[in-house]
């Protein structure tokens, strides 16, 4: 896409993005009621239209007046263009001839009625709505499956020649429109709608945004595997490569509808020409004259989210679950635990060897797969079952995480090292957006936060490498990032003294032609839009969400002064945390509005209130709680206080839970969890496996900027640390470990070889590939970076897995050893214990459950490194107390000294 039609995508998507959905209440045109009939199946009441037969309304027996289909928009949808569940869309072709494309809902016609009978509740003949000569004719039948909602299409070849059918897709328009609600609104009625993209055994969960059941699971007849699932454009995204369109608006506050999509070989030619790997190998289906095809849909309830895999498996389904997930570095071990009607015959690997499944026995009716990755990259298997249904999981394995640690700080502070260019806006030294397309810095861009080190999309590179300090120190990266907050961030970025200081510009980075006339380059068009602020603006000290990215900035370097002393040189750990306070108290007043919501990376203050506290800094941590606490009692007396910038949003939950747990408040902290798992799933995939909810910031910081389903943008590993926090509270509740898990994960996919670190990866399947910028991705890295850790818990189909570690039961102890990216955080979830090391790394750890002894041993010292800082906590009111063996007491952790050898420290209970 040019840069000017980037402009233009912004302009039309991105400034109504800006507007609160509670703003949006103007005046809506009148629409003619529509007419339906009721029908009962099993637990649901649903409505189809009197001259469609599509599906009008589909609720839950229990409340009738909730909808997971968009009841309340039917009228307004229900003219030429509009999809509903129920419609049909098809590509095909007689041999030697182009693509038709075939849409029975681009221009209606009368449908004709067939005879309902027996368990048909309703059925039509709907070949007049794909228009004239249709080489295939299509009836739709509404079943009633043993009270199970059932959706069917016959296809029947009646040409003289054969008809390949490259497209066969059925539209799943579910109710995600926030358009036009209120927050409080939303959570009651929309829904988002997750897919897993497996073939035979895909299946779609529609989970409501207040977290609440029941769900709807949307699964495949015999012969309608979920092999893509494919974006319904509006008509002018579409750019003609497709007929397949809906006319919803789609921008922030509704990211449209997608096709279940049976064959996608037909898009390979035109709309996937340039795209990557699809999930799936893309087929087709070739139908003699008179043959026939059936493919359905069973709709099928699952009384909460936790159930949606007891479902699945009730319902005959094949069932697979990876621990500690889909994310396999190359030192690590995993396992895919799966349940299927028949057993595994066949398993394959695309690329071939780069990932590999072995049978490892059984486990209470779970087949146990040791799974190892070799090759690096996206990696695909194919489970082949004895009834000829083929499953796909999707994986991605990586470098081990240190050397992807290692990787990341090195490209940032090298290839992403902007200095002694004598940049007019103080940009020197500094760590800058990097275009991985073209192979350099992005210094200039219209959207100008981009280039201007602030905001999400220009912030987030340097916080990416300040992070990677936190557990991983490098002397050369720190002296660098020491004269990047001395130089750039102090004084330039951030305010240094008189009544604003501490408070924080908008961007360095601005659009002035008069006195830059040369700077701003390309079609004189991009530059006109809002997004490229004039120097006031950029100056501007209002955006509270631009506090918490120097806010880590300084925290990072206190903790790095602090706990490996010899690697901060130029302040002491003192004016670091001084001016992380500072920060703090300068959002609250200068930039007060956008504090009334949680902001992404805020958890952040809390760690700084509590080294404030630590550290005996009494007055300043006085403040901060003082100032905290007015914003955590606006949150408890709301409903849903997810509000952010934008109509909905996936990041403010995180800063909303944490403070909710630091005040007590637990029962807005439970409905902040059961909120993120609304649209935080667990899925047999990689890319949606913990993956919160994104689909608008590419238009802020990505390089193709357009609305899309994000895969693992930075909300996936923030909306982790909650429910990480969750479940060391709950060790019971494994899905909490399992989500969090895929989400601070999914964050270490967006790495390349090199250590380059992407905003996002493009879902859809024209693009299915990284974005070229590096944008917004730190933010997503503070959240792994600070969440990393590993897990040993006991589960009681399982049994003894670990999440991060390698597992070994042996002669009464189980061990593990760490091999997640920091090595510096471990929960024994029998024993309720979570192990935190502020420096040294844990070698390994060996717990006994007859005793509940914990037995680590610790890395010997290193550079910078020559005593550890031990933390232990009691998470659950059942565990004990534990104290080290070792150890002198100080700031509310154990100081143990380090030496040439690892060093042993028991761990015992009181």
């Amino acid at each position: 896409m040019t840069d000017a039609r980037r402009c233009a995508a912004l302009l039309l998507l991105a400034a109504p993005a800006l507007i609160a959905a509670d703003a949006q209440q103007s005046a809506k045109p009148q629409y003619a009621p529509i007419a339906t009939r009721d029908f009962a199946v099993g637990p649901f009441r649903l409505a189809l239209r009197s001259d469609t037969q599509t599906l009008a309304r589909l609720s839950p027996a229990a409340e009738p007046g909730f909808s997971f289909v968009p009841t309340d928009r039917e009228a307004e949808r229900a003219g030429d263009g509009y999809n509903h569940i129920g419609d049909i869309h098809l590509r095909v072709r007689a041999p030697g001839s182009a693509w038709r494309d075939l849409d029975s809902a681009a221009a209606r016609r009368p449908i004709r009625a067939l005879p309902a009978a027996k368990t048909v509740i309703a059925a039509a003949d709907i070949t007049a709505s794909l228009g004239t000569d249709s080489p295939l004719s299509v009836e739709r039948r509404w079943v009633d499956e043993h009270g199970q909602l059932a959706l069917r299409f016959t296809l029947r070849n009646v040409s003289a020649t054969p008809v390949e059918i490259g497209v066969l897709g059925l539209p799943m328009v579910f109710d995600n429109i926030i358009t036009d609600r209120t927050l409080d609104q939303a959570h009651a009625q929309a829904s988002f709608t997750d897919p897993y993209i497996g073939r035979d055994a895909g299946y779609l969960q529609v989970t409501r945004l207040n977290g609440k059941g029941p769900a709807l699971l949307v699964l495949p007849e015999r012969g309608t595997p979920l092999e893509a699932y494919v974006p319904l454009l509006g008509p002018h995204e579409r750019d003609g490569a497709s007929s397949f369109a809906d006319k919803s608006p789609r921008g922030q506050t509704s990211e449209g509808f997608y096709d279940w999509t049976v064959h996608s070989a037909g898009y390979v030619e035109r709309e996937w020409k340039k795209g990557g790997e699809p999930w799936n190998a893309p087929t087709a289906r070739t139908l003699a004259p008179g043959e026939t095809l059936t493919v359905g849909v069973h709709l099928t309830p699952a009384p909460t989210i936790r159930a949606i895999e007891m479902t699945l498996a009730a319902a005959g389904r094949p069932v697979a679950v990876g621990i500690p997930g889909y994310v396999v570095p190359t030192d690590t071990n995993a396992t895919l635990f799966v349940k299927a009607p028949t057993p595994i015959v066949r398993i394959d690997s695309w690329p071939a060897g780069a990932i590999t499944a072995t049978p490892a026995g059984t486990v209470k009716g779970w087949t146990r797969l040791s799974i190892r990755g070799a090759q690096w990259g996206r990696a695909r298997l194919t489970l082949t079952y004895a009834d000829g249904q083929a499953q796909t999981v999707s994986y991605v394995v990586t470098k081990p995480l240190d050397q992807t640690m290692a990787d990341l700080g090195r490209f940032a502070t090298t290839r992403q090292w902007y200095e002694g260019m004598g940049d007019p806006f103080g940009r020197s030294p500094a760590i800058l957006t990097y275009d991985d397309e073209a192979k350099k810095i992005v210094d200039v861009e219209p959207r100008v936060w981009i280039a201007g080190m602030s905001d999400e999309g220009g912030g987030g590179s340097w916080v990416a490498a300040v992070m990677k300090q936190l557990d991983n120190p490098d002397a050369g990266e720190i002296a660098k990032l020491e004269r990047l907050i001395d130089a750039t961030v102090v004084g330039n970025l951030q305010v240094a003294d008189g009544p604003h200081a501490g408070a924080v510009k908008k961007s360095l980075f601005y659009y002035d032609p008069a006195k830059f006339p040369h700077l701003y380059t390309g079609d004189p068009r991009q530059w006109q839009s809002w997004t490229s602020w004039k120097e006031k603006d950029a100056n501007d000290l209002g955006r509270a969400y631009n506090y918490p990215h120097v806010a880590i900035g300084h925290w990072v370097l206190y903790r790095t002064a602090r706990n490996h002393p010899d690697l901060v040189t130029r302040h002491d750990w003192r004016w670091y945390l001084d001016h992380a306070y500072l920060t703090v108290v300068a959002m609250m007043r200068d930039a007060p509005y956008y504090t009334e919501f949680g902001l992404m990376e805020g958890d952040v203050f809390v760690d700084i209130l509590k080294d404030l506290q630590r550290e005996g800094m009494t007055t300043q941590a006085t403040e901060m709680e003082r100032l905290m606490r007015h914003r955590a009692d606006h949150w408890r007396s709301l409903k849903y206080p997810f509000g952010s910038e934008m109509a909905w949003d996936s990041t403010g939950q995180p800063e909303v839970y944490a403070w909710m747990r630091y005040f007590g408040f637990q029962p807005q902290a439970d409905i902040t969890r059961e909120v993120i798992l609304g649209y935080d799933p667990t899925i047999p995939s990689w890319g949606y496996n913990g993956n919160a909810r994104r689909y608008w910031d590419f238009l802020y910081g990505g390089k193709y900027p357009r609305i899309e389903r994000q895969i693992h943008h930075y909300g996936s590993a923030l909306n982790a640390v909650p429910l990480f926090d969750a479940y060391r509270a709950n060790p019971a509740d494994l899905h909490l470990l399992r989500v969090a898990y895929g989400g601070m994960m999914g964050g270490i996919t967006n790495i390349d070889q090199d250590g380059f670190s992407s905003a996002a990866f493009h879902s859809a399947p024209d693009m299915m590939r990284w974005d070229p910028y590096s944008g917004d991705y730190g933010m997503g890295f503070f959240g792994h970076a600070y969440a990393a850790g590993s897990y040993l818990a006991n589960d009681p189909t399982f049994g003894w897995i670990g999440f991060g570690g390698d597992v070994r039961e042996e002669r009464g102890t189980v061990s593990i050893v760490p091999k997640d990216g920091a090595r510096s955080r471990l929960f024994v979830a029998p024993a309720g214990q979570w192990i935190e090391l502020e420096a040294s790394k844990i070698a390994k750890a060996v717990y006994t459950p007859a005793s509940g002894h914990i037995a680590l041993t610790l890395d010997p010292a290193s550079r910078g490194t020559t005593s550890a800082r031990l933390f232990v906590t009691r998470t659950t009111g059942a565990g004990a107390a534990y104290r080290p063996s070792t150890g002198r007491l100080e700031r509310g952790g154990y100081t143990i000294p380090l030496g040439a050898a690892p060093v042993e420290v028991d761990l015992t209970g009181r």
